[in-house]
């Protein structure tokens, strides 16, 4: 076997080592999958052996999960049902087979277990893992829109119950060891290194071969359908379910129906009503949107797909962060955890010294939870110079400018910093909306300036958009994509416009639920539709969120750029009101749309007095409508934008969108989203809204061009890919 290693000791446990060749974490391989029954079949029947121990030989994990892009490649836009059942079944037959091999099979957790790594697992008789909190445990396949389907949701059912299985598998939540143990997920944690021998002593001291769930005495945790406390389960959890999900998510639909009907049967049934829904689930086509942009693309993003061929690989030891602000203060804190040198300035020192205190605070959570010792935890803080001297850039790879959005404190930045650096050294302006080209004017150097477009807070949002000005050479770029990938954020590159393409096209959600707003529109509604669209939450709160006071401030920006091109958006004067006469500044003071200062927040009541309310029904036709005319709103905005050549990749299109502002994830992004419309109906749809709303809504050409000759985005990229 290529990925097991089995070695039998004195007392006649097999020790069966999991390590893919060439890779640097287990995953579930379609050559994975082929030899799990192979040593099955050998510790079932090889005498020798009275029991087996299942470990990782990598320091990595002990098993990722499924690698979706090679086991899940017969199944994904398939149509032969029966093929994609019998390959679905493939890891439940295998793993089924082994926990009813008849010897004792234990589990040395020596690393994170996900998905189906964890479903591996489950299958064993004992669970052991180490004290280590780099450990997760966890089903996440909720996540990129499928569920367990390598017994998970039967046997992690069985083992905690309806409810606490459930709410782990329908939030994809992970584990320490420890909390793994509370909750019944594995037997035992031991010190780290300690798992295997910590696993043969269970079998060495009579480790019993059978699964609680194949004994005749055995009974659900909590009980089942039918049971007076567990039918509670089921009533509440729909409940539960729909408010999490809007009804968006199939998955989430069919792990309900999956945990329901498989509780009441034997497990062999049960796993085949589990392979049936999640076969289901994988033909829908937010699955494989899902799939596609959360996991596949996102992975090659990752691992630099569009960096510059040719350009040779660099690594920035020290980095310059201008602006102690919270997003240069996050900046500092994911450098720091990079093990990156950082300086951080900012015009004096206590204003340094404060954006430090932001480093110290979010350090000292990881130590609290004991995810860094103290001799980590001084050393990453000591890795942050807070201050006010430039001349501690010298020796810098890297300047991030992080300061307020104003054209002439940046470019007073550029030039002060740029005194300090060495030639090949990059400078990166973290602007939302300003055009890299036009703040490049102050660099003596325009080839090394780029956008690097952070989102907040830092230490929690994954994406990074790099934006290239007119004069960014392809080196700059290959820098700014190696700096992104060391503080593991994921990349996307677009061209220079206003507003670049995250912030642009963002932009459209909350300025349509101002046209919305200013229409008539009850604010109640307007928010809870948004939310049912599946973004992450509605455009009024969202404004809120981002401060009411920013957009002012862009807004003047715009317009003295701008000039008589200059067009206000709908609803911007209730804004500018809200701001310049009441102080109403959103969510950082307490007061904008919403007012903060009771838990939950609840909608300003002085906001009718601006926006009076004529539309408050909410038929069931009417929301789906609405619903619709946001996404549109947005995924015109995204089409424009590859019209005028802002972005060129339908990866970066929408992996970027889901991560930068949250487009709605279960459509797999916008350009997915076009896509599995058709062109033809988006087109003919959005030519509707033109009519009804205005402009903003009338499809740029290259989508009446796309629809005239049926092509889809996707199909193009593919094109270009097999030509290049």
């Amino acid at each position: 076997m290529e990925n097991f290693k089995i070695d039998v000791d004195a007392d006649g446990i097999a020790l069966i080592t999991f390590d893919v060749p060439g890779r640097s974490m287990n995953t579930l391989t379609s050559g994975v999958m082929a030899e799990i029954p192979q040593w099955v079949e050998r510790v079932k029947t090889d005498d020798a052996i009275k029991g087996a121990v299942l470990t990782s030989g990598k320091t990595s994990g002990f098993c990722a999960g499924a690698d979706l892009g090679d086991m899940a490649a017969g199944m994904l836009g398939g149509t032969d049902l029966q093929a994609a059942y019998d390959a679905g079944w493939r890891l439940n037959g295998a793993l089924r087979a082994l926990e009813t091999c008849g010897k004792p099979v234990a589990a040395a957790i020596n690393g994170l277990a996900l998905g189906g790594g964890l479903e591996l697992t489950l299958a064993c008789h004992y669970r052991v893992a180490g004290d280590d909190p780099k450990i997760q445990l966890g089903l996440p396949e909720i996540k990129v829109g499928l569920f367990p389907g390598g017994g998970g949701t039967q046997r992690l059912t069985r083992l905690v119950g309806v409810q606490a299985a459930m709410m782990a598998m329908s939030e994809g939540k992970s584990f320490r060891p420890n909390d793994a143990k509370g909750a019944g997920i594995i037997h035992e944690v031991v010190a780290k290194g300690g798992e295997v021998e910590a696993a043969k002593a269970w079998i060495k001291g009579g480790g019993k071969a059978v699964q609680p769930w194949d004994e005749k005495s055995f009974k659900l945790p909590g009980g089942g359908p039918y049971h007076p406390a567990g039918i509670q389960n089921f009533l509440v959890g729909n409940a539960m379910l729909r408010k999490q999900s809007y009804g968006n998510y199939p998955a989430v639909l069919n792990l309900m129906k999956a945990v329901y009907e498989g509780v009441q049967v034997p497990m062999d049934a049960a796993l085949r009503i589990e392979t049936r829904y999640f076969i289901k689930t994988l033909m829908t086509p937010q699955a494989q949107g899902m799939i596609r942009s959360l996991f596949l693309s996102k992975q090659e993003l990752d691992k630099g797909a569009v960096r510059p061929a040719g350009v040779a690989k660099s690594d920035p030891k020290k980095v310059t962060v201008l602006g102690a602000g919270m997003m240069g203060a996050g900046i500092a804190y994911v450098q720091a955890m990079a093990g990156i040198e950082t300086i951080l300035i900012d015009r004096d020192q206590a204003a340094a010294d404060k954006g430090k205190a932001h480093v110290e605070e979010l350090l000292k959570k990881r130590l609290s939870r004991g995810q860094l010792t103290q001799e980590k935890f001084d050393a990453l803080l000591a890795s942050v110079t807070a201050t006010t001297d430039y001349d501690l850039i010298k020796g810098s790879d890297l300047v991030i400018e992080a300061v307020f959005e104003n054209r002439e404190i940046k470019a007073d930045v550029t030039k002060r910093a740029e005194a300090q650096l060495e030639p090949g050294a990059v400078f990166g302006s973290n602007t939302s909306t300003l055009p890299i080209t036009g703040l490049a004017e102050a660099s003596a150097r325009p080839e090394n300036f780029i956008g690097i477009h952070f989102f907040s807070p830092v230490d929690k949002m994954m994406l990074v958009e790099i934006i290239m000005g007119e004069k960014t050479g392809q080196e700059a770029l290959a820098k700014a994509l190696d700096y992104v990938m060391k503080i593991r954020k994921t990349p996307i590159v677009v061209n220079d416009s206003r507003g670049f393409y995250t912030s642009r096209c963002f932009g459209t959600y909350v300025a349509e639920g101002l046209a919305m707003l200013e229409e008539g529109y009850a604010p109640a509604l307007i928010d809870n539709i948004g939310r049912m669209t599946g973004m992450p939450r509605g455009p009024l709160e969202m404004h809120d969120d981002v401060a009411l006071d920013l957009s002012v401030k862009i807004a003047k920006q715009t317009k003295e750029d701008l000039g008589d091109a200059y067009q206000p958006l709908p609803g911007w004067k209730i804004v500018q009101t809200m701001v310049e006469d009441l102080g109403r500044y959103g969510r950082k003071n307490g007061k904008g749309f919403y007012d903060y200062d009771s838990k939950p927040k609840k909608l300003w009541s002085g906001l009718s007095d601006l926006a009076p309310v004529t539309i408050n029904d909410s038929t069931p036709e009417m929301v789906e409508d609405q619903k619709r005319r946001l996404l549109y709103r947005q995924a015109i905005e995204v089409a424009r934008c590859w019209e005028e050549g802002v972005i060129d990749d339908p990866r970066e299109a929408d992996v970027g969108a889901i991560l930068a502002w949250g487009f709605a994830p279960w459509t797999g992004g916008p350009i997915t989203m076009i896509d599995q419309i058709g062109l033809e109906a988006f087109v003919e749809q959005a030519d509707a809204y033109a009519a009804k709303y205005g402009d903003r809504f009338s499809p740029p050409q290259l989508l009446r061009d796309m629809a005239a000759k049926g092509e889809t985005f996707y199909g193009r990229f593919a094109g270009r890919k097999a030509a290049a």
